[in-house]
C-alpha cells in the first residue's frame, strides 16, 4: 500500500483543490454579474477570467498569501506544547490518515 496509496491521495486532494478553486471563480461571477449592475452605476458584467482576477486580487490586498490564519497558529502553539510521545503518536496518527494504516497496524500485518 505504502507510497502509491499517499501519491493517490496527494492527486485527489490536488484535484479537490482545483476544483474548489474553480467553483470559488463561478461563484465571485455569479454574484459579481448579479449585484455590481444593480448596485454601481456602469459596471458591467464579467467573464470567468476576470472573476478568476478578481478573487487573485481581492486575496493580495484583503488575505495576503501567508498560508495560515489564526487557525495555524493555534495548531503550531498546541504542537509545541506537546511531549515527545504525543507528537509521535500524533504523527503515527497523521501517516494513518494519509495512507489507511498507522506505522503500528502496519507493522502488525507484517509479523
Amino acid at each position: 500500500m505504502g507510497m502509491n496509496c499517499c501519491k493517490s491521495n496527494c492527486w485527489k486532494i490536488g484535484l479537490l483543490v482545483v476544483v474548489g478553486i474553480a467553483a470559488l471563480g463561478w461563484v465571485v461571477m455569479a454574484l459579481w454579474n448579479w449585484l455590481a449592475p444593480a448596485l454601481f452605476v456602469g459596471a458591467k458584467e464579467i467573464d470567468y477570467v476576470q472573476a478568476m482576477g478578481l478573487l487573485l486580487l481581492s486575496k493580495i490586498l484583503f488575505g495576503g498569501f501567508r498560508g495560515h490564519g489564526c487557525h495555524g497558529r493555534w495548531h503550531r502553539h498546541r504542537l509545541e506544547n506537546m511531549t515527545p510521545e504525543e507528537r509521535e503518536k500524533f504523527q503515527t496518527g497523521m501517516r494513518g490518515w494519509c495512507c489507511g494504516k498507522s506505522k503500528d497496524e502496519t507493522a502488525d500485518t507484517k509479523e
